[in-house]
């Protein structure tokens, strides 16, 4: 499945804000190694190196094409003298491991992605250094109605058959589980959940939101199945239709909530 790093950035100044609410939870102030886990196209990993100029900041993502994206901001001639210390991996998520020197974690809307991250996390944490700091932060809107209508459309259509088992519904825990989980594994945690009221503007703003996270693994479905594109034309304008029923324009544009679950742990 592969991402479109300029769909996704198409409401980045919106995506951004949870992102730097996490960040500045953190109070690791001198750092050794700094890691941005599932970084996406680097824009925000870049604020990480700004905040802590004396670490090592590692962008890690699975995305050659987001990475491919982030390098070329990398190499801009202004940024590689701002951020002398910032670096780009491709690897899965699956597949890290902390080093001994990883003070700080962050994983801004990446777990999600991983259904396996639960399981994972406990031997993250027991890896990392003593005084370092775990920072998470994941969608909780799988049963808004942005992603319960997308399941509903990919389960009724003659487009099924290709969306079978595709969308998920309960990929991360709520804040009070992650909270428990931080603190089972010798972290002292906080856990929150908000919900960020966005004003979205243009024409079915919703749908032109998730193309870009929720809705691309029905649509990487449909393309290997679709070459004309008329089964995605189809799924898409019926969706589409009910996301207008759900969230309806109004006078100043749509409102979206954006609900978001977020942890900040310190070992102890």
């Amino acid at each position: 499945m592969r991402w479109d790093p300029t769909r996704y950035a198409a409401f980045q100044d919106e995506r951004s804000r949870p992102f730097h609410d996490l960040v500045a939870q953190i109070g690791r102030e001198a750092p050794r190694r700094v890691v941005d886990l599932g970084c996406g196209p680097g824009t925000l990993t870049a604020t990480l190196a700004d905040r802590w100029p004396s670490a090592h900041v590692v962008g890690v993502d699975s995305s050659a094409e987001m990475l491919e994206q982030a390098q070329m901001s990398a190499d801009a001639a202004s940024l590689t003298e701002r951020h002398p210390n910032l670096s780009f991996e491709l690897a899965a998520i699956e597949d890290w491991t902390p080093t001994a020197s990883d003070d700080v974690v962050v994983t801004n809307a990446a777990l999600q992605w991983v259904p396996s991250h639960v399981e994972l996390l406990p031997g993250w944490l027991a890896a990392m250094p003593s005084d370092s700091w775990f920072a998470m932060q994941v969608p909780g809107n799988f049963d808004s109605p942005s992603h319960a209508l997308m399941r509903e459309v990919a389960a009724e259509g003659p487009w099924a058959p290709a969306l079978s088992g595709v969308l998920r519904a309960d990929p991360v825990l709520d804040a009070a589980g992650y909270l428990e989980l931080f603190e089972d594994n010798g972290f002292a945690a906080t856990a929150w959940e908000t919900t960020y009221m966005q004003l979205l503007p243009g024409e079915d703003p919703v749908l032109a939101w998730v193309r870009g996270t929720g809705l691309r693994p029905a649509l990487a479905a449909l393309d290997a199945v679709d070459p004309t594109g008329e089964l995605t034309a189809a799924f898409e304008d019926t969706y589409a239709a009910r996301l207008r029923q759900a969230y309806p324009h109004g006078p100043h544009g749509t409102v979206f909530p954006f609900r978001r679950v977020f942890a900040v742990a310190h070992k102890r």
